[in-house]
């Protein structure tokens, strides 16, 4: 391409001439010249062009610019600016700043309250004037009388030593020893901070109850800290710890232990002399094993060895009488003890072990477990005994070897959650289990009453309990009476007729029945299925058999027929052996799936003399409760009588002076008595799917009440002034009744902190409010109130 024109239009088209002028005037440089601004950017003017050739012509040739005729300036040159000043986030901070962070403000509100909080302020050291809070400040040293009586809340008898110090969430590396100067702190709490070690000094705070020190780089303890008379909560989780000193038995007031997510491989001996603890928690370690006197914490409530290398535990684990929850999941464990003596135990977390069975004594010895965990093991079969288990909430055996469920667990009212996924069970169709619990129950159930009426030979084979199984399930063979220092004769035969000629006509043989009509009846009934194959707490045959039975209708078995039906109506039916000894042990009286629509009086005499806490009798056919209840008035704290026909509550309920806890939901009540009301001791009250149609008003008066569940009635309306009076209601439930207005004023009642509306026709609050929770519930309606 050839340029025409002058050289301007050529240095216009290298854009030359406006760069050059932009950066100098009469005394700029030569565009050739290596101190040129265009070398600057360029290097060469040259590079200014990509259409340039590579090498650098000679700029001679070209025609002298004329003078622009933009005015030409000096460029300003750019100075950096001082930020001097600046203080960056991330730097080494000076003790100065750190004593900057403890302002006057804090200084004088911890003086006045005893607490100390400066967590989360990024110190690196913690501030002296500290160690020194205790003493008076020269502004009150020099103060007279006249004044501090002026000021009065700074003089220095309104003043509390500190006793409540968080320094956690900071960079602390290690305290000084002046911290023996605090020797009023009760809690110290040094958590998420970077500490190696501690002084010996802090031994010297002897009236120390609560240390924290979790998330550091802890890997031992000074031993004078093991002095600490006071000290009843140590926390040193999260840390480098390889093993626990031996001496930590010397804390003899410690009641709860948290050394989890250390590098601890051996528990020393000796750490049985801390009976007063009541919480040992040791997950993600790495034992191996128990210390022999780990079962001489009598006083011990949780125990936590989660995520460790346990093979076993020890089998006199049962000592630990308290023991309510255990978790051991994520160990190598193959085989579980038989827990004798852990009678309190409601929760075993055992998933992810090497489990392949449940022994059959754990279900005898276990009458409070709640939930049981075997998820990810190796169990290829459940017991019947599983039944024994009656308070069992929530069973998982998920991923396990088991292709049969026993039908015995249809006998577990309480029973709300079975988890069976990842079994290969035949027995069951593939789409009942996926139904979920109540369907697989229910299936279990069928199967248990049809194999019941083809007879105990069929029932054995099939693998059901037949009538000498349901015998043992109950609680034992007659020949056990040797193992129950309580036990009392128990006669094969118990016809009226029989029972006074008992040792003559069966000590010598093992006949069972005589040839009376009642035993011949029994003896037809038996062979037939009659008796019950379900886990019953009664060995004697359900009367109705008696009434319906009309091939023996001749005078002479009515008679005796009648006789027997009296006698036992009148008197009681004779419980098992066993089953005073269960009474005796676990306090408990649990009669479910029984379809009883009454108890003999007998029954709770009995009760009364083994001090029975806990009746339930739930899942039956009661239209009432049972007049017996009264022998227990003065013992009973838990009462259970769900899944009923109770239509009407005696009055009697009044004289239970020491209840805390009742159940009577799944009835038919459309009332509750006035005299409920005086239940002072009622905490619980569960009176759901019923149909109420309002808050029973005797409901009011119980001030102790705290968890109200009323769901699923018929209730139109909310009396706000009544529930006002119930000072320490914190739950109520009102899910799927017919309220259709919510009272603005609900929203002041602010001891609530649970409330259930969802399921009712009303319009306010919005469905949208009530999935956001309490809190927004009670916000809306208290900004609906008219001023």
């Amino acid at each position: 391409m050839i340029y025409e024109g002058n050289g301007n239009d050529i240095l216009g088209t290298f854009n030359l001439s406006r760069e050059c002028n932009g950066f100098g005037g009469d005394d700029a440089l030569a565009p050739d010249s290596p101190g040129h601004p265009c070398f600057t950017h360029f290097g060469c003017p040259c590079d200014m062009n990509d259409n340039s050739p590579h090498e650098c012509m000679p700029h001679t040739h070209m025609k002298a610019p004329q003078a622009s005729r933009i005015p030409r300036t000096r460029p300003r040159v750019a100075t950096r600016p001082n930020l001097s000043f600046l203080n960056p986030v991330f730097h080494e901070r000076s003790q100065a700043e750190d004593d900057g962070v403890l302002s006057q403000q804090l200084w004088k509100l911890a003086r006045k309250t005893g607490t100390l909080n400066l967590s989360n302020k990024g110190l690196a050291r913690v501030p002296e004037r500290i160690y020194d809070i205790n003493e008076a400040d020269a502004d009150s040293q020099a103060a007279n009388l006249e004044q501090l009586s002026i000021k009065e809340e700074d003089a220095w008898w309104n003043q509390v030593p500190l006793n409540n110090l968080d320094l956690s969430s900071n960079a602390l590396t290690h305290i000084s020893p002046k911290i023996e100067n605090l020797q009023s702190l009760t809690v110290l709490i040094l958590h998420d901070n970077a500490l190696v070690t501690l002084p010996p000094e802090m031994a010297k705070l002897e009236k120390l109850v609560r240390l924290n020190l979790s998330h550091n780089k802890l890997s031992d303890l000074p031993r004078e800290l093991y002095s600490l008379p006071e000290l009843r909560h140590l926390n040193i989780s999260y840390n480098e710890f390889s093993e626990l000193d031996p001496d930590i038995s010397d804390l003899h007031m410690l009641e709860f232990l948290d050394a989890g997510h250390n590098n601890i491989q051996i528990i020393p001996g000796g750490i049985g002399f801390l009976v007063r603890l009541t919480a040992l928690l040791l997950p993600f370690n790495h034992i191996k094993e128990l210390p022999p006197d780990l079962v001489s914490m009598r006083s011990l409530q949780k125990l936590d060895l989660m995520q460790n290398d346990l093979i076993y535990l020890p089998d006199d684990i049962g000592l630990l009488r308290k023991l309510q929850c255990l978790y051991i999941q994520h160990n190598d464990i193959k085989m579980l003890p038989d827990f004798e003596g852990s009678e309190e135990l409601q929760e075993l977390h055992a998933s992810n072990n090497f489990i392949e069975s449940v022994p059959k004594a754990l279900c005898a010895n276990l009458p409070h477990l709640k939930i049981f965990d075997l998820r990810d093991n190796k169990i290829s079969i459940l017991p019947d005994e599983i039944c024994l288990l009656r308070n069992l909430h929530r069973l998982d055996v998920s991923n396990n070897s088991i292709n049969t469920l026993p039908v015995t667990l249809s006998a577990l009212a309480h029973l709300i959650s079975l988890q069976v996924d990842g079994n290969p069970i035949k027995t069951i169709r593939r789409d009942i289990l996926q139904c979920g619990t109540t369907r697989i129950l229910k299936t279990l159930q069928e199967r248990a009453q049809a194999k019941a009426r083809e007879g105990g030979a069929d029932n054995a084979t099939a693998g059901a309990p037949g009538p000498d199984e349901a015998l043992r399930l109950r609680g034992g063979q007659a020949n056990e009476a040797r193992n129950y220092p309580d036990k009392q004769q128990h006669y094969p035969c118990q016809c009226v007729q029989c029972r006074s000629h008992y040792q003559q006509q069966f000590q010598s043989s093992q006949q069972r029945f005589c040839n009376c009509p009642q035993c011949m009846y029994r003896q037809q009934q038996e062979a037939s299925g009659y008796y019950r194959t379900v886990t019953n707490q009664y060995a004697q045959p359900d009367l109705a058999h008696y009434r319906t039975y009309n091939a023996y209708q001749n005078s002479s078995f009515a008679s005796y027929q009648q006789q027997e039906t009296d006698e036992q109506t009148d008197a009681s039916l004779e419980v098992h052996p066993r089953w005073v000894y269960k009474l005796r042990q676990s306090r408990t009286l649990a009669v479910n799936l029984e379809e009883l629509t009454d108890v003999p009086e007998s029954v709770f005499q009995m009760a009364r003399e083994e001090n029975v806490h806990v009746v339930d009798f739930a899942r039956n056919q009661l239209g009432t409760l049972p007049a017996g209840l009264q022998h227990l008035c003065h013992l009973v704290t838990e009462l259970v009588l769900g899944h009923n026909l109770i239509s009407h509550i005696p009055p009697f309920i009044s004289q239970f002076t020491r209840i805390t806890f009742i159940d009577l939901s799944n009835n038919l009540l459309k009332d509750l008595p006035s005299e409920i009301g005086v239940l002072n001791t009622l905490r619980e009250l569960n009176i759901a799917n019923n149909r109420l149609e309002f808050l029973p008003n005797g409901l009011y008066e119980l001030q102790s009440l705290e968890v109200l569940i009323a769901s699923d009635n018929h209730i139109k309306a909310l009396n706000v002034s009544g529930l006002g009076a119930m000072r320490r209601l914190a739950t109520l439930d009102l899910r799927n009744n017919d309220i259709d207005f919510v009272p603005p004023i609900l929203g002041n009642l602010t001891n609530i902190t649970r409330l259930e509306l969802v399921g009712n026709p009303f319009r306010q609050p919005r469905h949208q409010i009530l999935a956001k929770g309490t809190e927004a519930i009670m916000s809306y309606l208290r900004d609906r109130i008219p001023i």
